[in-house]
């Protein structure tokens, strides 16, 4: 399992020391599971080393002047930075195994799905991970393949809305529910249908629109009120085909409320709560993980959202029959518990892939 940095840079402007590297982790650890400053005394006495509270202030003021940790308050011990989070998990962190109570719980409940909708697949992985992590769960839906138009057909709904039925790949049927410009008989919706199967059986889905609309800028000055509605109707169902796969399942945003650093912060859990209903920030990160070999972490900043200082993203792709569908991860505090979460990922990613391969 390699975890990739968010960031390609890596901390190659200074080398901590042995004593320094080991004062940081213990200070990390301490910190994911108080969530409260760690003073010198705490260090000296767990340190383990023969080190006077002195020499260890002074070690901690290094590494504050490098900006791996900072001080909330005068004389109220230190926490990690963004940075400090960083060099832990990529050089101090020791990731922990799955137990193996946890891994059965995954393994059986994502097998029980493998006959579901792909869906429900998702609805279950991103379940499955807030509740292990007690963070908040994502999981992108699968994104669809170059699926061949076969068949399509229309059905004419109230309030200028129409039922697309596509029939792709010989068996998947995709039923779309798009708005319109105005309402169509079942008539009109017919030739509609009877146009498109007659010249885009066969195509790749994904590229109907495009060929519908670039039909449209050749014969503007020709087109009958077939074409007219084929372009008003046809492109805006292969338009809302390829929306489907800008969205994900998310599960336990409360969670989050447990955190003290977020749930003191009205605001800042109003946005992120916002962000996870939006969803256009956290697709755009997630998509950015798409390509990534194994897991990925954004700590803070790295984001590049603001919605999200004081967080961190955990993720891995899924996939099947080597191709990527999705990515699925966590989303928590900075302080979150990186060697339990790492692999319950990795694992649930794994899984899910397995899953939605047995449908293929």
């Amino acid at each position: 399992m390699g975890i990739i940095m968010a960031m390609t840079r890596k901390h190659t402007d200074t080398m901590l020391s042995e004593r320094a590297q080991h004062l940081l982790k213990l200070m990390v650890q301490r910190h994911i599971r108080d969530g409260q400053p760690v003073g010198s005394r705490t260090l000296t006495r767990e340190s383990g080393l023969e080190l006077s509270p002195a020499t260890i202030r002074n070690v901690m003021a290094d590494l504050e002047e490098l900006g791996y940790v900072r001080s909330p308050h005068t004389s109220a011990g230190r926490v990690p930075t963004d940075k400090g989070y960083r060099f832990f998990v990529d050089s101090l962190l020791t990731v922990q195994p799955v137990k193996l109570r946890e891994a059965a719980g995954l393994d059986l409940r994502l097998e029980l799905g493998d006959g579901a909708d792909p869906t429900a697949l998702v609805d279950t992985a991103s379940n499955l991970l807030s509740g292990l992590t007690h963070l908040a769960g994502v999981v992108t839906l699968p994104r669809r393949h170059a699926g061949a138009l076969r068949h399509v057909e229309f059905l004419p709904l109230s309030d200028q809305r129409v039922l697309a039925i596509l029939v792709v790949n010989e068996h998947e049927v995709q039923n779309r529910v798009i708005n319109v410009d105005r309402d169509y008989s079942q008539a009109e919706l017919q030739r509609v249908s009877n146009y498109l199967n007659r010249h885009f059986v066969g195509r790749a889905v994904e590229s109907i629109r495009e060929e519908i609309l670039r039909h449209l800028e050749h014969e503007r000055a020709r087109m009958d009120s077939l074409m007219n509605t084929v372009v008003s109707v046809g492109s805006r169902v292969f338009s809302d085909a390829d929306s489907q796969d800008d969205s994900y399942v998310v599960a336990g945003q409360t969670n989050l409320m447990d955190f003290e650093e977020l749930a003191a912060n009205v605001e800042k859990l109003r946005s992120l709560f916002d962000a996870f209903a939006e969803k256009r920030d956290i697709l755009h990160l997630l998509d950015q993980c798409l390509a990534a070999d194994g897991i990925q972490i954004f700590i803070g900043e790295e984001s590049g959202y603001e919605v999200f200082d004081g967080c961190s993203l955990v993720t891995a792709p899924y996939s099947a029959e080597g191709r990527v569908l999705g990515v699925l991860g966590v989303i928590g505090p900075t302080r979150m518990q990186y060697d339990r979460v790492i692999p319950i990922v990795d694992m649930t990613a794994r899984l899910l892939g397995a899953a939605l391969n047995q449908q293929q």
